[in-house]
């Protein structure tokens, strides 16, 4: 218990500086994306990979805080995604590139032996998905460490309960660290996760949720896993019908996320991230109740519910601000000017 504490004080203390300290290189270097209309640096996501990792090696290297089975593996295969994400921060690599990527690092990392080759198979596609979910998520400021941070302590809980005490040693350590990130990610931002930090948030988030679940059965695992990434799936179903039913690109970008239609409903953009982290909690709680038996199977039908409703609510807010039009008077003295 006591290397937990200081592990994840190192934890949030490493990331939050390591974050400031790659800020400037990130900017010169042009790794940068576009947030509210200036650039803004994405090497936070690889410093919180890098601490994570670090805090995890010292655990298992020392031996106080071994990894336990499999969990060593699932570590160096987000790792790995991570890196696959830095790659396409830097040189912006193609939406199936990372697909494939993901996909082959989720099938080296599901425990077969208990879930079955059916089983896996849909463990893999899930874990995708939820990476890709994580990626849309960061969207706005501070909204995929707020999601994730909460995910994080919700997928321990359940690994907890499990006696996977490396597991959820090691999400506690990364909920440590994205909470040091948060610091500089805050709106407005300073450093942003990017596709390395997302995608890397993602499949940690999902594989572990995975590896706690194996052995269980097929629908109740289902329920607890879409719980655990409702917020993820909300946004990620949201995108794809607005930009379907507007015959649209998927892979186009545009203010058509969850956040950006709260913000066109008045909310702040602190406001709407502290909105959705509320409901991510809601959601991640209830997946970790059922998970440990406290409640049962029957509450996953109103997280399903609410994201259905939130979906079909937020998709009548329209992604674009309505244009202004000129009063008449205003419109009469220009023409009267220009003569």
């Amino acid at each position: 218990m006591l290397y937990g504490i200081a592990a994840a004080s190192a934890a949030l203390l490493l990331a939050a500086v390591l974050a400031a300290l790659l800020r400037v290189p990130a900017l010169r270097a042009g790794i940068t994306d576009r947030r509210w209309q200036r650039p803004l640096p994405v090497l936070g996501g690889p410093a919180v990979v890098a601490v994570t990792c670090l805090v995890a090696w010292v655990g298992q290297w020392t031996g106080v805080a071994p990894l336990g089975e499999g969990v060593g593996g699932l570590l160096v295969a987000a790792a790995g995604v991570a890196v696959l994400g830095l790659i396409a921060d830097v040189w912006r690599l193609r939406a199936r590139v990372l697909v494939a990527g993901t996909a082959v690092a989720a099938a080296c990392v599901v425990p077969y032996d208990e879930t079955g080759v059916g089983g896996g198979l849909l463990a893999v596609g899930w874990i995708v998905f939820s990476a890709l979910a994580f990626k849309g998520l960061d969207h706005t400021d501070g909204l995929a460490g707020t999601v994730g941070v909460v995910t994080a302590f919700g997928a321990g809980a359940c690994a907890a309960a499990e006696v996977m005490d490396g597991l959820a040693v090691l999400l506690s350590v990364f909920a440590a660290a994205l909470t040091g990130f948060l610091m500089h990610n805050w709106h407005p931002a300073r450093v942003g996760l990017g596709a390395s930090g997302a995608l890397f948030t993602g499949f940690l988030l999902s594989s572990a949720a995975v590896f706690t679940r194996a052995g269980y059965g097929l629908g109740q695992t289902a329920g607890v896993l879409f719980c655990l990434g409702a917020v993820a799936a909300a946004d990620f179903l949201l995108v794809v019908l607005t930009r379907t039913l507007a015959r649209r690109p998927l892979l186009r970008r545009g203010p058509d996320h969850l956040a950006h239609r709260l913000r066109r409903l008045g909310l702040t953009p602190a406001g709407s991230v502290v909105l959705l982290g509320a409901a991510s909690f809601s959601a991640v709680l209830v997946g970790a109740l059922v998970h440990t038996g406290w409640t049962g199977d029957g509450a996953v039908l109103w997280v399903v519910g609410a994201v259905v409703f939130a979906v079909l609510v937020l998709l009548r807010v329209p992604v674009q601000p309505p244009k202004r039009t000129v009063p008449t008077q205003v419109s009469r003295s220009l023409r009267v000017r220009n003569g």
